[in-house]
């Protein structure tokens, strides 16, 4: 039973077991040399009472749960005052065995938290507190913050909830790995990052790359001034396909002013405006007859808004072109004729989109020729996502993170039967 239990011979006797109403009954107690330590630093400690009859869940024997019983007394630590005495077989402050929560934290990073609930028979708040202990407890036993050796790094933000919830997710460049995440999506939160790291660390920081995002930009240059900052290009022709869809609603609602006044939905010539948007956003390569047709009455209707989109396709081919090296200077040049063409198309989205990129122009040439991208951190995002899906949702930020992290960082567990 004890090995059932995940008990150390040397640290734990089993005085016996028992059945007791469909429900197993270990009765345990520390041996001698391990008795009345701090659990925090886990000096042999004076006794300060006797405690009282302790219970810890553990893996079922046989499908019938299992629980763990002993007397825990008190300890008196210079430094962490009274505090419960440490048990070998269980973390401080949890009402599982470690067996049991090692377990759990395996087995959240590998299905739906339904999935464990039910196959652990416990409940969804308490696989969330579970995955934070068991994080800790392996950052505790590495030694280490998962911080060190980073070069290149990628920021970014992923919503987790409704109501603009958002996490800070930092990714290591040449492991893959999620390094650190961070609630709320504010300047605040990047520099904490930047505490975390520490000076000494930062200082070896050669690239960071984001979204240009002025929250992220503003840390990275106060705290890592040398390195190099990339800007993320797909985000830049997201601008594009934005403006694009800003001259697109402004064609739209310039029709339907023409239009008799009806039900506030586009009528008549207003129509083929509106159902175009999906064509205009969509990669030609994948166009259908009926999208070509469509763009041949764009070109003859509304020739300002085939215009726009022959812009924002021009953008895109210019970092289609390739980066680094002779490619990231072919387009580095091809950008800058595309900025002279966008402020003389007289289309007010375009001519704003050419300013901007003006101002985030050095960011960008970082990118296009270091040949960086935030499709890393995308990445991670993404299976933030699926995780907080496959969980229905967190009620506990810290939940989350803490999966995210076992999931995703270098303190991913291993199967415990492995």
């Amino acid at each position: 039973m004890g090995q059932v239990c995940g008990f150390a011979p040397s640290e734990v006797v089993v005085d016996g077991a028992e059945l007791v109403e469909g429900v197993v009954l270990v009765r345990a107690r520390t041996r001698f040399g391990s008795r009345q330590r701090c659990p925090h630093c886990r000096r042999r400690c004076p006794r300060y009472d006797r405690g009282r009859q302790r219970r810890w869940r553990g893996l079922d024997w046989d499908r019938r749960r299992v629980f763990v019983h002993a007397r825990i007394p008190r300890v008196s630590c210079r430094e962490h005052g009274v505090v419960v005495a440490w048990v070998p077989w269980a973390r401080h402050g949890a009402r599982h065995t470690t067996a049991f929560e090692d377990m759990a934290a395996w087995a959240a990073t590998q299905m739906s938290i339904t999935a464990v609930t039910t196959l652990l028979r416990c409940a969804w708040r308490t696989i969330g507190s579970i995955v934070t202990r068991v994080l800790a407890d392996r950052r505790a036993a590495s030694g280490s913050d998962g911080l060190d050796g980073l070069r290149r790094i990628g920021i970014d933000e992923v919503a987790y909830r409704r109501g603009r919830r958002y996490l800070v997710v930092v990714v290591d460049h040449d492991t893959g790995r999620l390094v650190w995440v961070g609630s709320r999506a504010r300047k605040e939160t990047v520099n904490q990052f930047f505490v975390a790291l520490g000076p000494e660390r930062t200082a070896h920081l050669t690239h960071v790359t984001s979204d240009s995002a002025s929250w992220i930009a503003s840390p990275v240059a106060e705290h890592a001034p040398k390195a190099i900052h990339c800007a993320d290009p797909f985000h830049i022709v997201q601008w594009a396909g934005d403006a694009l869809d800003a001259c697109r609603r402004q064609v739209w609602n310039s029709v339907r002013i023409r239009q008799k006044r009806g039900s506030g939905a586009a009528t008549g010539a207003g129509v083929p405006v509106k159902n175009i948007m999906w064509t205009l956003r969509m990669n030609p390569d994948r166009w259908g007859d009926q999208h070509v047709e469509s763009m041949s009455w764009l070109a003859a209707t509304h020739p300002d808004l085939h215009r726009a989109w022959q812009l924002k396709e021009a953008l895109r081919a210019v970092f289609a072109t390739g980066t680094g090296n002779d490619r990231g200077v072919t387009a580095m040049e091809l950008l800058e004729s595309w900025t002279a063409h966008a402020l003389a198309s007289q289309l007010e989205p375009f001519i704003e989109l050419a300013l901007k990129i003006t101002a985030h122009r050095k960011t960008i040439d970082a990118a296009l020729t270091s040949g960086l991208n935030n499709a890393l951190t995308e990445s991670a995002n993404n299976k933030i996502r699926v995780i907080t899906r496959r969980a229905y949702g967190f009620h506990n930020v810290d939940a989350l993170i803490a999966l995210a992290m076992l999931s995703l960082g270098i303190y991913r567990p291993t199967n415990p039967h492995e």
